[in-house]
């Protein structure tokens, strides 16, 4: 394996080839569907570097999210992805880089999301080489374990706002399941862009949380109506935005709390059989938030403009507008205990493997 090093002066490639304990890497792999226990701790070989414009990183930390449980039972999301290394995003070193890299070298820290829909390409394994484009320099102001479990769920919710919805400054944005893990970044980009938000949560401890993320009110969806809460929020006119992170019910629920001419978004399947009658005499906007599709149809000009937005994003976190927060973490090995966590529910927050 031929890696590049470029250590030692500004501008000059060398090659390095590293020692025989260098060549393999723990990594968490699925070569069958099913339950949490099908996750195998294995060895790997690190990957090498096979363009000139890419970058190896030794990874720190990676994050959890819904859809790796999903690619667990239900199959890779891309043709012929098995065996595969899951984790869409994470957060490491760069350790070496290709010829015609300049935007990063050896020791510079970075975050990015890439790879885990399918393949031996995944976060949840000690190495990870990819497109420099697609990553950008960590925030300086958090760890590695807050950056990696970012991406992904920034990503969701700034193109969900942002790119479908047209967030700005003084509309009310309802945000569903604000205690989650895109939910609680959601209400602080809009909160960030000038918008008064309210959200949706399960106990005063979710509540409290919200509140202190930026949310102006919340919603108990336990023993509170969805609607009437909203339209004593609005003074009757509902809100200009709306992001569905939880499905279909809700989807429809959402539908009489808009405002005429609201956007509507949902990052999930809305399901069949919808109504939309009453979506249609509002002039609702309604859209769909698949933040992988740049990954799935290979569009590379859609990947780097993810990047810009991650950049955007570790702007705020630096200056203080935007905290990522991690409930709990575990080894690698334990990736299969992080999925069951998930797929219980009601995690706050996200979750995140460590690779130290």
């Amino acid at each position: 394996m031929l890696l590049y090093n470029q250590s030692r002066a500004p501008g000059l490639v060398l090659p390095v080839r590293p020692g025989e304990s260098d060549t393999h890497m723990k990594a968490i792999e699925l070569r069958e569907t099913g339950g949490p226990d099908v996750l195998e701790y294995v060895e790997r070989p690190v990957p090498a570097l096979t363009g000139s414009e890419e970058i190896l990183v030794k990874i720190g930390a990676a994050g959890v999210n819904p859809v790796d449980t999903k690619v667990r039972k239900s199959g890779p999301l891309l043709p012929d992805g098995l065996p595969a290394v899951l984790g869409c995003d994470g957060a490491g070193v760069v350790e070496a880089v290709g010829a015609d890299v300049t935007r990063f070298k050896p020791g510079d820290e970075v975050w990015f999301c890439h790879g885990g829909i399918g393949g031996p390409v995944g976060c949840y394994a000690e190495y990870l080489v990819l497109d420099h484009h697609l990553a950008q320099s960590k925030p300086r102001s958090i760890g590695m374990v807050e950056a990696a479990a970012a991406p992904l769920v920034l990503l969701t919710a700034w193109e969900a706002l942002h790119d479908r919805a047209r967030l700005h400054e003084g509309q009310r944005v309802l945000i569903h399941a604000g205690a989650g893990g895109v939910g609680h970044v959601a209400i602080q980009l809009a909160k960030a862009a000038g918008a008064r938000v309210c959200t949706t949560i399960s106990s005063p401890e979710k509540a409290d949380f919200a509140h202190a993320l930026g949310a102006e009110y919340c919603i108990n969806y336990k023993d509170e109506d969805l609607v009437e809460s909203v339209m004593e929020w609005t003074e009757g006119l509902g809100v200009d935005i709306a992001l569905d992170t939880v499905g279909p019910e809700v989807f429809r629920q959402t539908i009489p709390a808009m405002a005429h001419y609201g956007d509507l978004v949902t990052i999930l399947d809305p399901g069949s059989n919808l109504d939309l009658k009453e979506a249609r005499v509002r002039n609702l906007r309604i859209s769909l938030e698949l933040m992988l599709t740049p990954m799935l149809r290979d569009l590379p000009r859609a990947r780097v403009q993810q990047g810009e937005i991650l950049r955007r994003c570790g702007n705020l976190i630096d200056r203080g507008d935007l905290r990522i927060h991690v409930s709990e973490t575990f080894p690698l090995s334990r990736a299969a205990d992080a999925h069951r966590l998930i797929e219980q529910g009601h995690v706050t927050g996200k979750l995140a493997l460590t690779l130290d």
